[in-house]
């Protein structure tokens, strides 16, 4: 199974990535082809069409959704940013459709509070329906992330490892669960 994990934050002095690389390793551990997709990384334009409806779209825009479509599931990591998610990251994700359809997709979300981004990972799920995509209902949430990792991008809490290690036994089962039933055959959009 083909897993992306896309890093919404593209802000100087960001921690969502730290967790991030945390999970991508531990996914891995579980045999899990898994890459991480960092908006940082892309120069995607501020949305204006669907790439697929321009005459020429710009190569970031064209890799970033090759990338997409390539996956067999997704997880969705933002900061929580004014009670939501990044700005950056729904320009992403507005740029693709089809990418999404019936897939199956996680959530994490980082606050630097003790609610670890509550409000950005409720309002993820609802945009992955509003994708034609199954939100896995379990999140994982990572309260006072300027202090949950070390420089090695290890978590300082057994209570967060335990948490991860739950998310991704859940993500695991439900990605594997519907990506089997996509393959079983099921329309296309």
């Amino acid at each position: 199974m083909r897993i992306a994990i896309i890093l919404g934050s593209v802000r100087q002095g960001r921690q969502t990535d730290q967790a991030c690389r945390y999970l991508l390793q531990e996914l891995r551990k579980q045999e899990a082809e898994t890459r991480l997709l960092d908006l940082a990384d892309y120069e995607l334009p501020i949305y204006k069409e669907s790439w697929e409806e321009q005459a020429q779209p710009q190569q970031a825009l064209a890799s970033f959704g090759q990338a997409l479509a390539e996956a067999d599931a997704l997880i969705l990591a933002s900061p929580e940013y004014h009670g939501s998610y990044t700005g950056v990251l729904k320009n992403a994700l507005d740029h693709y459709w089809k990418e999404f359809y019936r897939k199956p997709i996680g959530v994490m979300a980082t606050g630097s509070g003790r609610f670890g981004g509550l409000n950005a990972s409720t309002h993820l799920q609802q945009l992955v329906l509003s994708l034609g995509a199954f939100p896995m209902p379990f999140k994982l949430l990572v309260p006072y992330v300027n202090e949950a990792f070390d420089e090695q991008d290890q978590p300082l809490s057994e209570a967060l490892i335990g948490n991860i290690q739950r998310f991704i036994e859940e993500f695991l089962w439900f990605a594997r669960a519907i990506v089997q039933a996509r393959q079983a055959g099921s329309p296309q959009p």
